[in-house]
């Protein structure tokens, strides 16, 4: 029955997956001068709270804070006007997350109970809030005045996202640059604040000539977008880690694209050809749940990288966008405003029913909790990253 429990993991990968090791090289520009920060804030928890739930509630707050901006300017508009109060809650909201994000690992070391689940469980968590910190941005800069752009940006940003875990089941190791999520998550927290002081029509005022400050955000993207596809290419050139430079299991460097490309063309196409302008009419939805797929096929990029496994290539979540491509082939037979309703529902359901029984999947196997910790866990000495 649909939605019901159901073993997805193979014994191989399970087995494969307790046996990861977290392989991560780090060049970040701010972390270094954080890191006191975090060590202090890691130190104030008590030792029972389990890292995965310091993980969970710094999404749920951060989902939570982005959703009430995005109530309130649904469109992305210049036409709406939010409370300033939800830039201001945007922005605290990403930085409690960020910051419990910093010290799961820390507090997971602290108590004794590292594991790949944690690993995994961190980067689904942020797989899910990159999809909300990005249109909580562009609602505060008001992009659905350019549907276009914002477009652009949006799915540049996942796809920056993507290719950072594609690089990683190329080599095997995690590789965050000198700007990357850190950097980009204090950057938005900035957008935030000045959002909250100023109004968001503060993005219009021209800075050099007939430029707007919101451009600078797109350069913003640019460089890090730069730096993140070099460091990419660099990786292809050089070969993957596995036989004849394959990826960790094997399989080809190239294959990887096809989910992503399974997601960003229906997305463009069903956009373009929307007689209803579903897109233009009600972009932080259709966004949103296009957003939600995306999270599901890095999760499982993810998963191959740390399970050393193939990567499958279509997935259920897809059945969602499938539905409007085919109302559209119908002539929009049914209202495409419900249909992505319907569409967003499936996406999210799926997704959740997909990570919950992944999750399930490795608690059984290395005979662990999810979001609890034996309550006198073994002691370490290290305490930071």
């Amino acid at each position: 029955m649909i939605f019901q429990r159901h073993k997805l993991l193979s014994s191989s990968q399970l087995r494969k997956l307790a046996e990861h090791k977290y392989a991560v090289t780090s060049s970040s520009l701010i972390e270094p001068y954080l890191q006191p920060y975090w060590n202090w804030l890691v130190l104030q928890l008590p030792l029972w709270i389990a890292p995965n739930l310091i993980t969970i509630i710094g999404l749920l707050i951060n989902i939570l804070t982005s959703l009430a901006l995005i109530y309130y300017n649904p469109d992305g508009k210049d036409t709406n006007s939010p409370p300033r109060w939800t830039y201001l809650l945007c922005a605290l909201g990403l930085f409690a997350y960020q910051s419990l994000d910093a010290i799961d690992g820390k507090q997971a070391r602290r108590t004794g109970t590292s594991s790949p689940l944690g690993e995994l469980f961190d980067h689904g968590c942020d797989s899910i809030s990159t999809v909300f910190i990005t249109l909580s941005t562009c609602s505060a800069i008001q992009y659905g005045s350019f549907p276009k752009i914002m477009f652009i940006e949006v799915f540049a940003v996942f796809a920056l996202f993507y290719c950072s875990h594609w690089q990683a089941y190329i080599s095997g190791t995690l590789h965050f640059g000198k700007i990357d999520v850190t950097e980009a998550h204090y950057s938005v927290i900035a957008v935030h604040i000045m959002t909250f002081f100023f109004g968001p029509k503060i993005w219009s005022i021209k800075i050099f000539g007939q430029i707007e400050l919101w451009y600078l955000i797109i350069a913003m993207t640019v460089l890090t977008g730069s730096l993140v596809i070099s460091d990419f290419v660099a990786t292809i050139r050089r070969g993957g880690s596995g036989k004849n430079g394959s990826t960790v299991a094997g399989t080809s460097i190239i294959a990887p694209i096809l989910p992503f490309l399974f997601v960003i063309v229906p997305s463009y196409i069903i956009a373009v050809k929307s007689k209803s302008g579903i897109y233009d009419s009600h972009p932080m939805l259709y966004l949103m749940t296009f957003g939600i797929l995306f999270a599901k096929i890095t999760n499982k990029l993810v998963i191959a990288h740390l399970s050393k496994s193939e990567m499958d290539y279509f997935d259920s979540g897809m059945w969602g966008p499938f539905i409007l491509f085919l109302n559209q082939y119908f002539n929009e037979f049914i209202p495409e405003y419900h249909l992505v309703w319907i569409a967003f529902i499936w996406c999210t359901l799926d997704l959740a029913w997909y990570c919950s029984n992944v999750c399930l999947d490795m608690c059984e196997y290395m005979n662990i909790k999810l979001f609890t910790i034996p309550y006198n866990p073994p002691k370490t000495a290290a305490n930071g990253k």
